[in-house]
C-alpha cells in the first residue's frame, strides 16, 4: 500500500473531526468536563487512530483552538483541534507516518516520547524546526520487538517546549501488547495543567515561575476538570496514565479501590505489583490495573515536595514554590450495579533484561545544576545584571555542540548527580534507562524508565544499552522550563 499524499491525509483529518467545527478563531471542541470548572461530566476518551496493515498514516496540525473547559471558553493550542490530541495505537513493527503542519505563530516540531525509534532524518529528530505555516513529514519505524506500553507525543522545539505543552499540545501513544491482559475496558488518562486569565486566554508566566517550573492553576484529565467514570463491581480496568504537565509531579491515590502496577514508562512488569500510591515525575507514565469495588472513589494527586529556590541568590521570591499544598481531585469513579464475572488471571509479563549482568563499555557522570549566570542566559532577574543559569556539566544547551559520544552496540553506566536544591527528572531520548542505584542503595529488580528523577543534592545511577540506532539526539530535565532555559545536552551514537 502506497503512503497517502499530504492532501489526502488532511482531507481525512478534516472528515474525522467529529464534533469539531471550524470557527473564526480556530476549532471549537465541546467535550470539556465540569460546569464552571466544577466537574461532574462523564470522562471522555480522546479520538483513537489505529494502525492497519502495519502502518498508521495521519495528518497532525498544531494550531490555536477554542475549547470548552467546563462552562468557560479557553483559547489554547491543540493537535487537530482537540485537547488532548488523538490517541495513536500501533503495534511492534509498525510504521507511524505523520504529516505535521505548523499552524502556530512560533516554530515547533514533534517528539514521540519514549518510543525506541531512529533519531535521524525524519525520525524522532529533536533538531527539526518547522516554521509557522510549514509542514514536515515524519516517519517512525518501530522495531519488531518494541516494548508494549503507554507513550506520548508533544512538541520539542528548544525554547518553546514548555509554552507549547502548557498550551495544550500533547497526546497519548499506545504500543499494543501481543499478549494483552483481559480487562473490561481501557481508559487513557492524560493529565495536564494550565492557567487561564479572566478572558480565557493562557496566562503569562513570570520569570520566577519559569525558574521554578510552572504549575497551572487548573489540572485536567483528558481536557476535563474532575470528570466522573462508571464501572460495575468486580470489573478489571486498565488505566493508562500520562503525566503531560510541564513541571507538576503527581502522587496518585485511588481510595477504596485495589490498584496494581502493570507497567511504568517502558514495557510491562513480569507480574503486577499491588500499591496504594504511585508518583509520576513530568513525562512519566504508568499502567494501572483497577479491580473495582462498590462505592465512589476519587483519583487524587497529592502535592510533592520537589524543592525550591529558597536560599539561592538572596532567598525565595514570589512564585518559587509549587502551585498548591492541597491534594487535587482528578476524577471520580462510581462503582454500582450487579457484580461482574471474574476477569480471570493476569498473564505473566516478560522477564526483564538486567544490564548488571552485561559488560560496561564506559562510565560517565552528568551533573544537573542551577546557579548564577550573567548576560545572555534566558531566565529571570535575581539582581542587577544577574540571571539564573540551568546547566548540565556546567554548560547550557548548544545544538551545535556534541556533549556525549557513545558506540552503538555497547552498554554504559551513567551517574546522574544533582547539585541544585530542586529535583530534576532526566529524560533520555530513544534509549530507555535501567535504574541501578538510588539514594545510595542498589535497586533489587530491573526497573526500566525513560524519565528518571534525580532528587535535590542527590544522585542516581543508570545503565543504558545503546544496542542499535546511530544518530544524534538529546537528554534533558523534563521540567520543561528548565530544558528551555538550558538544562539539556546532546548525544551522538556511532
Amino acid at each position: 500500500m502506497s503512503p497517502l499524499t499530504r492532501r489526502q491525509l488532511l482531507a481525512l483529518g478534516a472528515a474525522g473531526a467529529g464534533a469539531a467545527a471550524v470557527g473564526g478563531a480556530g476549532l471549537w471542541w465541546t467535550g470539556g468536563g465540569g460546569e464552571a470548572l466544577g466537574g461532574g461530566r462523564e470522562l471522555l476518551q480522546p479520538e483513537v487512530l489505529s494502525s492497519r496493515d502495519g502502518a498508521l498514516d495521519l495528518a497532525l496540525e498544531a494550531a490555536p483552538a477554542r475549547v470548552r473547559i467546563g462552562a468557560r471558553t479557553a483559547h489554547v493550542q491543540a493537535f487537530n483541534g482537540s485537547l488532548p490530541g488523538p490517541t495513536l495505537r500501533v503495534r511492534p513493527g509498525d510504521t507511524l507516518r505523520v504529516a505535521m503542519t505548523n499552524g502556530l505563530e512560533a516554530p515547533t516540531n514533534l517528539h514521540v516520547h519514549g518510543l525506541h525509534v531512529s533519531p535521524e532524518d525524519n525520525g524522532d529528530n529533536p533538531f527539526v524546526s518547522i516554521a509557522p505555516g510549514d509542514s514536515f513529514d515524519y516517519d517512525f519505524s518501530l522495531p519488531d520487538d518494541h516494548p508494549p506500553g503507554t507513550y506520548w507525543y508533544h512538541p520539542h522545539r528548544h525554547g518553546h517546549v514548555a509554552d507549547q505543552l502548557a498550551a495544550g499540545l500533547y497526546g497519548a501513544i499506545v504500543v499494543e501488547d501481543p499478549d494483552p491482559v483481559p480487562v473490561a475496558r481501557e481508559r487513557a488518562l492524560v493529565v495536564s495543567d494550565l492557567t487561564l486569565d479572566d478572558s480565557g486566554n493562557l496566562a503569562e508566566v513570570s520569570p520566577p515561575q519559569r525558574m521554578m517550573g510552572r504549575e497551572g492553576e487548573t489540572v485536567l484529565v483528558n481536557g476535563q476538570v474532575r470528570p466522573r467514570a462508571g464501572a460495575a463491581p468486580g470489573e478489571r480496568e486498565l488505566w493508562r496514565v500520562v503525566n503531560a504537565c510541564p513541571a507538576r509531579y503527581l502522587r496518585l491515590t485511588l481510595d477504596g479501590q485495589t490498584l496494581r502496577l502493570l507497567g511504568r514508562d517502558v514495557g510491562r512488569l513480569p507480574e503486577p505489583v499491588e500499591l496504594t500510591e504511585v508518583t509520576l515525575a513530568p513525562g512519566n507514565r504508568v499502567e494501572l490495573l483497577v479491580d473495582t469495588r462498590e462505592g465512589a472513589s476519587t483519583l487524587t494527586a497529592a502535592p510533592v515536595d520537589r524543592g525550591s529556590m529558597d536560599g539561592m541568590m538572596g532567598g525565595a521570591m514570589p512564585g518559587d514554590g509549587p502551585g498548591t499544598d492541597e491534594p487535587i481531585e482528578l476524577l471520580t469513579l462510581e462503582v454500582t450495579g450487579d457484580r461482574a464475572a471474574d476477569a480471570g488471571p493476569v498473564p505473566p509479563g516478560p522477564v526483564l533484561r538486567d544490564l548488571r549482568e552485561e559488560p560496561v563499555a564506559a562510565r560517565r557522570t552528568l551533573d544537573f545544576a542551577m546557579g548564577m549566570g550573567m548576560g545572555g542566559m534566558m531566565g529571570g532577574m535575581r539582581g542587577p545584571g544577574q540571571m539564573m543559569s540551568f546547566t548540565i556539566d556546567g554548560r547550557p544547551f548548544d545544538a551545535e555542540r556534541t556533549d556525549q559520544r557513545v558506540r552503538v552496540g555497547t552498554v554504559e553506566e551513567w551517574t546522574l548527580t544533582n547539585s541544585s536544591p530542586m529535583d530534576h527528572p532526566m529524560h533520555l531520548h530513544v534509549w530507555p534507562m535501567q535504574v541501578v542505584t538510588e539514594a545510595g542503595r542498589e535497586v533489587a529488580a530491573p526497573r526500566w524508565l525513560d524519565v528518571v528523577n534525580v532528587p535535590a543534592f542527590g544522585e542516581v545511577t543508570v545503565r543504558v544499552a545503546f544496542d542499535d540506532f546511530a544518530g544524534r539526539t538529546v537528554y534533558h530535565c523534563h521540567i520543561l522550563d528548565h530544558e528551555d532555559l538550558g538544562m539539556m545536552g546532546t548525544l551522538e551514537a556511532r
